[in-house]
């Protein structure tokens, strides 16, 4: 598929991220350091004092200012980078629906890790799902090396005029964060060459010319400004189209970025495996997906239909692709490291259900939480889950569609 000559490297996840960052010609970088994305801005800063970079690096007081500066950097129409964590990305929250708001083309890096408290400085995935509805498109890896090839493509697909939308890559905290791989990396010509340079579209000044859509003295415009209700509505519809239209470009990028790579991850919003024909099958999101496609293996071995469905984006949802892959499925175990309290089930169970609901086949839908502070979700106890949804396809019933896995009753 590609002729490219690339380098293998032995690096972790946030070394993959921050290389990755290096190579997309990034114009600002603002943050402030947080377990366990700390290595990726640590390293950041490595090649701007080794002189490796031209970025300007602004380590802030807080990541409410980390943000605040990486937006005002990208709407004077710099391409702008940040990372976070945990209660890093809470404390960003109000500046998360004000980039997004803006359409501001951030991206940021995630290394998941829990809220506290109690304190945990381990992987669950409550700190992303929290903000699932600010308005930024989320991609979740299974690995290094996806970590690193999304960060790429991540900034081809927020500055998109069609898009104009902030990214997150999420990538489990020490599962990824700080494990080694093998990470094939592309020469750093063929990352700039393949991003370009920022694209500005033009809008309608207040001249009634057209003009960049950034912040310049020469064009004057209003970027965030006050919309009460005769103009905010317009406003969030607007958010919402550019997110239908991410799912096609989210597509296209990663389609585009395989001829480059060599590399796919399903369509680039979902990834299937043994899904052709199977009748148990799973759901999830991040690394875990990688345990479970060698239990999946194991099964198949022993003649039982099972499959998996890895979500690689939350936001947008891609409801149809999701809704074709499993029209096969009669009972789904959906898997979620965070927990919806008090919302009988976790986030990503939602959405799924959500997706099913109406159709004409549904599956039978359980839930299982998992991995909460990081704990180790091994083979045996994936094994069990299907198992249980064997037992489920045998009875035709389910007793209890909310279950916990892996923890002390």
């Amino acid at each position: 598929m590609t002729t490219i000559k690339q380098n293998t490297l032995a690096l972790n996840g946030d070394e993959a991220v921050a290389l990755a960052v290096k190579q997309s010609d990034v114009d600002v970088v603002a943050a402030y350091p947080i377990t366990p994305q700390t290595i990726i801005v640590e390293k950041f800063s490595e090649y701007i004092a080794d002189g490796e970079v031209e970025t300007e690096f602004v380590c802030t007081e807080s990541e409410h200012s980390a943000l605040s500066a990486c937006l005002t950097a990208s709407a004077t129409g710099a391409r702008t980078f940040t990372a976070s964590a945990s209660a890093g990305l809470a404390l960003m929250h109000e500046i998360l629906y004000v980039t997004s708001g803006c359409r501001a083309p951030i991206v940021m890096a995630i290394a998941n890790r829990a809220l506290s408290a109690p304190i945990n400085i381990h992987c669950d995935h409550s700190d992303s799902m929290a903000e699932r509805d600010s308005g930024w498109i989320q991609i979740y890896v299974e690995n290094s090396q996806e970590a690193y090839d999304s960060i790429i493509q991540a900034f081809r697909i927020a500055e998109h005029p069609d898009v104009l939308l902030p990214v997150m890559v999420c990538l489990d905290a020490f599962f990824l964060s700080h494990t080694l791989e093998n990470v094939k990396t592309l020469p750093n010509e063929a990352v700039q060459e393949f991003i370009g340079d920022r694209q500005i579209p033009l809008v309608l000044g207040h001249e009634g010319e057209k003009v960049p859509f950034k912040l310049d003295p020469k064009n004057p415009i209003t970027i965030g400004p006050l919309a009460l209700y005769d103009y905010y509505f317009e406003h969030k519809r607007q958010q919402e189209e550019a997110m239908r239209e991410a799912l096609r470009i989210i597509r296209q990028v990663h389609n585009e970025f395989a001829e480059t790579s060599g590399r796919k991850y399903g369509n680039g919003l979902i990834e299937t495996y043994h899904l052709e024909d199977a009748e148990i099958a799973t759901v999830c999101v991040g690394s875990t997906a990688g345990t479970i496609k060698t239990v999946v293996d194991q099964l198949r071995e022993q003649g039982v239909k099972a499959g998996i469905l890895r979500l690689r984006t939350l936001r947008p949802l891609p409801f149809s692709d999701i809704k074709k892959a499993l029209e096969g499925v009669k009972a789904l175990a959906v898997m979620d490291r965070s927990n919806s309290f008090g919302g009988h089930g976790g986030p990503v169970f939602h959405e799924i259900r959500h997706v099913l609901y109406g159709t004409h086949s549904t599956p039978f839908v359980v839930n299982y939480i998992f991995g909460l502070g990081g704990r180790d979700m091994p083979q045996n106890a994936i094994l069990g889950i299907y198992r249980d949804l064997q037992a489920i396809l045998k009875t035709e019933r389910v007793v209890e569609d909310v279950r916990f896995a892996g923890v002390r009753e």
